[in-house]
Formats: structure tokens, sequence, C-alpha cells
């Protein structure tokens, strides 16, 4: 089978609902919390994507039992020094940035040399920027030439407690060295700016000596060594980044209403709303409650009379730091000019996704100015598209092809999008959803 999709036509008005698979975030925490607990630790919902895979290969190569079945995961956990570091092993974070760099502060105690790889994608990001701060602990770490994959890691037996200002908002950066800090003897300390705060929060549910004092702009986090992790069942929230796809398509195809079950609504995670809320929409928060430390509730949207163009502040760029695809699409059917600054952090993301907005905007006939980091969008409400639009050689980056989709299914046009496959990586069953809201209404 072609590993494209062709889409000729847009999608009629819908009302639906849904449920979106698991956070992919919370999916991975939870495998690499419970490969250091001791005893059985099990979950539902968990995300069956490339990347959460990868994340149970990983802890499987360290000599942690793991049983797949098809409505719950086990992990047999050995403890906080349960792991078994063999020669020459080798980890596949494969695409995940979320694996790759966190599972570096999960074996900083390592007595052996471990390397770890990833696909062509993870391997042009920056892996420098959390080599740093764990050689500080005294890992030893040689990086690729291009500071990214293939590394090797040779952890230390007597890590040390280090200091680590942490300025761009990396909750990647940030969750390593808390896992690094719960392995070390001493007082651990972080300064962090902002960022998606999953990691904390199991931290305070498991009842780990870890500390966290918010401030107007950083967090203040002081972590140290864990004795023991306890096993803990969980049930995985849906992904609001998985969701926006939805949001967006409800907010773009007239005379629409969309309800997506048991979201997870962490405020460090809902710039998406906060922004969506400045352009004209409404969101209906319903069955709210708070599981294990996160936020869940159902989300009802309704198509907004019409979308208005925003200033946005950089202030929301960590909250909705994967949601800018959709959010630019959005942007593109207000009235007006918007403009989104300081975003140079999306072009560390799988694919240089500020410029892969920019591009596929500019081929939906929308005028973009890029300056700085910077995107000003220039609207057109009335704006439908009578072309062939082909997006391809992005790096399987998924988000891309599935705002493509979005694209297509909201404005028209005749869509060739290449990599289908690519959305193995974080939502599997996307396409399996789209044909459901076409298909019901």
């Amino acid at each position: 089978m072609p590993n494209k999709i062709i889409i000729k036509k847009r999608i009629k008005s819908f009302n639906n609902q849904i449920e979106v698979s698991g956070d992919k975030s919370l999916s991975i925490r939870w495998v690499l919390f419970a490969s250091l607990a001791y005893g059985k630790s099990r979950a539902y919902n968990l995300l069956k994507s490339e990347d959460v895979v990868a994340s149970i290969d990983a802890i499987k190569k360290l000599g942690i039992k793991v049983n797949v079945k098809d409505n719950f995961c086990e992990v047999y956990g050995k403890g906080i020094e349960g792991f078994q570091y063999k020669k020459n092993l080798i980890i596949n974070a494969k695409n995940s940035g979320t694996l790759g760099r966190l599972i570096l502060g999960l074996i900083i105690n390592s007595n052996n040399k471990i390397k770890i790889i990833g696909d062509k994608s993870l391997s042009k990001r920056d892996f420098k920027r959390i080599a740093d701060p764990l050689k500080k602990f005294g890992a030893k770490i040689k990086l690729s030439k291009n500071k990214g994959l293939p590394l090797t890691i040779e952890g230390t037996v007597k890590p040390k407690p280090i200091k680590y200002y942490e300025m761009k908002g990396s909750a990647q950066c940030k969750s390593s060295v808390i896992f690094a800090g719960l392995r070390t003897d001493g007082k651990t300390l972080i300064k962090a700016k902002k960022s998606r705060n999953h990691t904390e929060l199991l931290c305070k549910y498991l009842k780990l000596p870890i500390k966290v004092k918010k401030l107007k702009k950083f967090d203040l986090i002081t972590v140290n060594k864990a004795k023991k992790i306890r096993p803990f069942n969980y049930i995985i929230p849906s992904d609001i980044s998985s969701s926006a796809f939805f949001i967006a398509l409800t907010c773009l195809v007239k005379n629409s209403k969309l309800k997506i079950k048991k979201v997870n609504i962490n405020p460090s995670r809902i710039g998406l709303l906060t922004i969506l809320k400045m352009m004209g929409l409404k969101i209906i928060f319903k069955n709210k409650t708070v599981y294990k430390g996160e936020e869940i509730s159902d989300l009802i949207i309704n198509t907004p009379k019409k979308l208005k163009a925003i200033n946005c502040s950089a202030e929301l760029n960590s909250e909705a730091i994967d949601e800018f695809l959709v959010i630019f699409l959005l942007a593109a059917k207000a009235k007006g000019i918007s403009y989104f600054r300081k975003l140079g952090e999306l072009n560390q993301k799988e694919s240089p996704r500020l410029d892969w907005g920019q591009k596929i905007l500019n081929k939906m006939g929308i005028k973009t100015i890029v300056k700085n980091n910077s995107i000003k969008i220039f609207g057109n409400p009335e704006l439908k598209i009578n072309k062939k639009i082909i997006i391809k050689d992005y790096l399987k980056d998924h988000r891309v092809f599935m705002t493509s989709v979005i694209a297509a299914l909201s404005f028209g046009g005749e869509w060739h999008i290449h990599n289908k496959d690519s959305i193995n990586t974080s939502f599997p069953n996307f396409l399996k959803l789209i044909n459901k809201i076409k298909n019901e209404n």
C-alpha cells in the first residue's frame, strides 16, 4: 500500500464525540518511573505508539520485565538500583526526544558504556543541552559531531549533586536532571523556566524527596536521593496534544460540535486552550476531576462564529509548544494579522516546525513573514483552496502530517500527504478517528 494519503474533499459539518489515545508524555514517564519502582506496576490506556514501545524496549534492555496485554501493561520494577548495565548495550530511542533525554538521567550511575541511538530526525536534535548538566554529576558523555545522536554515556557510581539553571523551558532536560537527582546523594538544585510538570506531579504522588517552589517565571526544584519507589497503577488520561487536531477541525468546519472525553488539562499543557479562547473559541469543561495530581475533563467545542487575529504572548509558548502548527491554521482563517514570537524551540522539534508551519500556510495561499524566530500570519476568513498541494520530505514529523490532514479537510483542495506511517510515533489511530467523524455524519 502507498505510504501517503490523498484528500480531495472538505469534511461536512459534524456533531460527534470521541476519546483520543492516552497521553504520550505520561505514558513514557509511567514506564520509566515503574522501572525504578520495587514490584509490579500496571497502566491502563497506555499509548501504544512507537515512542512508548521504544521506552518499553529500553527498560527491557536494562533488565526489567514487561508484560503488554491488549488493555493494560505491567512493569516489574527491581527498585531504584535494579537496572542491569550489560557491556556494549545499545538503546534505540527511535523518534522520541522524551525517551532519548530522560533515559540519560535514569542511567547516570551506569558502570558500563551505553550507546543511545535514534532515527534520522532525533539524531539531528540537540543533546548537548542535557549532556552538559549530566556531565556535572560525573557522567562521561560523548556526543556526535552535530551535538546529537548517536552518543555514548558512561555513568558514575557516586554521582555528585549539582545546581542546574534550565533556561529554555525544556521539560525533557528538567525531567532528566530530576531523575539523576533522585539517584544522587545530597541536594540537587534546579532553577527551571516554566514547562510541563508531569514529572514533578508523579514525584509528588509517589512521595519522593522533591520540593517545588513556584515563582512567576521559574520553578525552584530541590531533589534528594530516593531510597525506594513504590509500584503504582495508573489510568493514563487522553492527550491534549492529540486532541488539538480535532479541536482545530471543529473550529474550522462550520456549524460543528465535538465532545472529547477524559482529556488531561494539566495547567502546564493548556496554552492551546488559552490561545483559542483569545481567538474567540468558547470551551465547555464537563466532569472535571483530579487524578493523581493531573487535572482531567471532558471538552465540548462548538465552531466559533468567527476567529479573531491575536498578538500572542511568548509566555504561552511552553504551554502550547506542540500545538502551534494547528494554531497557525486557525490564524490563517482569522480576520487580521496574528503575531507569534520567540518560537525558536519549534525548530528543535522532530522537524523544523516553524519552517514547516510557514511552508504549509504558503502552499495554502496565506501570506506570512518569519523573522527572528517569530511569525506574522495574514489571515483570510474566506480562504478556500482549489489546487493540488503536496506535503513530503518533512523528516516524518507526525504533527506535520496530522496538521496537513486537518488543513485538507477544512480548506479543500487536493492534498497528497506522504509518510502517513509517521502517526505511529504518537497517535496510531488518528486516521481511524478522522474516519469515525466523517462516516458518522
